[in-house]
């Protein structure tokens, strides 16, 4: 094949690779505001914090991976903890929701810049996965990239198999669609919450760690990433784990070809995919509208 050929199939990897991370982050944000009815606009800022715990462990250990063992067990007790504080809102108008979540934002901010400080870091490669797979005599493809891209797939997988599959899941899909019926028949819809809560946490974190050393880490990360998983969501549709995988490819690939053929127009690719996606479907592609 040309090296034309190569160069596209590289930058479908690339698009593919990006959406996938993105699935990770907007999946925890789908299942938190479709069943809980949370607006979170402090999800992003999860990201953020698990690259940073990533860097410090990686920095501590000097393995990336030991790192990712210590610090996704932390990721989930933060959003037990965190949890406990959003308790009061489930039945609140989405306003509470904004400014609690906005001050969190600022508070997880301040806290990365008082440990951390304002500078950008790197995080090493693990040594055996610090290669390229030669594709032409020109053109080659990070390992590492496609490691990103296996274990997103079978995070993917693994959720949707827990989702179709399991009672958990069952309750889950059933939270989404009427709160209301679930708890009439018996399923602690606080323990889902609790659970449902803690694995966005852990998802959106998890996201960061294993991207830190591609995407460096840096003061306010989380914000960019934030803004492309809602728009994910609400082009999957609001509570659909299968529509925010299917919207995360889209944006993924409508991104970095955007980036390739139009740069300067790059930064609108995925708000016109949304709206194209919207007026074909004003609920998403398989969305239900609001939560109730």
């Amino acid at each position: 094949m040309s090296d034309s050929v190569i160069f596209f199939l590289i930058q479908v990897l690339n698009g593919v690779q990006y959406g996938l991370l993105l699935f990770l982050v907007a999946s925890g944000l789908t299942l938190v505001f479709g069943i809980m009815g949370i607006i979170n606009l402090a999800h992003g800022s999860f990201y953020m914090v698990g690259a940073y715990l990533a860097y410090a462990f990686a920095e501590a250990t000097g393995n990336l991976f030991l790192a990712i063992l210590i610090a996704v067990p932390l990721s989930i007790l933060l959003g037990l903890a965190l949890e406990y504080l959003f308790r009061p809102l489930y039945r609140r108008d989405h306003l509470y929701q904004v400014l609690l979540t906005y001050g969190l934002i600022l508070v997880l901010e301040e806290s990365r810049s008082l440990i951390f400080g304002d500078d950008v870091h790197g995080v090493k490669i693990p040594d055996f996965l610090d290669f390229s797979l030669p594709l032409t005599a020109n053109l080659s493809y990070p390992v590492y990239r496609l490691g990103i891209s296996l274990v997103c797939l079978a995070l993917a997988g693994a959720m949707a198999l827990l989702i179709a599959r399991t009672r958990l899941g069952m309750a889950i899909r059933a939270g989404a669609s009427n709160r209301e019926m679930v708890q009439s028949l018996g399923i602690d819809v606080g323990l889902v919450f609790r659970l449902v809560f803690a694995a966005g946490v852990a998802l959106a974190a998890f996201a960061g760690m294993i991207a830190a050393p591609v995407a460096s880490v840096f003061p306010g990360m989380g914000n960019q990433i934030l803004i492309v998983s809602f728009v994910i969501v609400v082009i999957g549709g609001i509570g659909s784990i299968k529509g925010a995988f299917l919207g995360a490819l889209l944006i993924g690939l409508a991104d970095t070809f955007g980036q390739m053929l139009a740069p300067q127009y790059a930064g609108t690719s995925v708000y016109v995919l949304m709206a194209a996606v919207l007026l074909w479907r004003p609920a998403g592609l398989f969305g239900r509208g609001l939560p109730r």
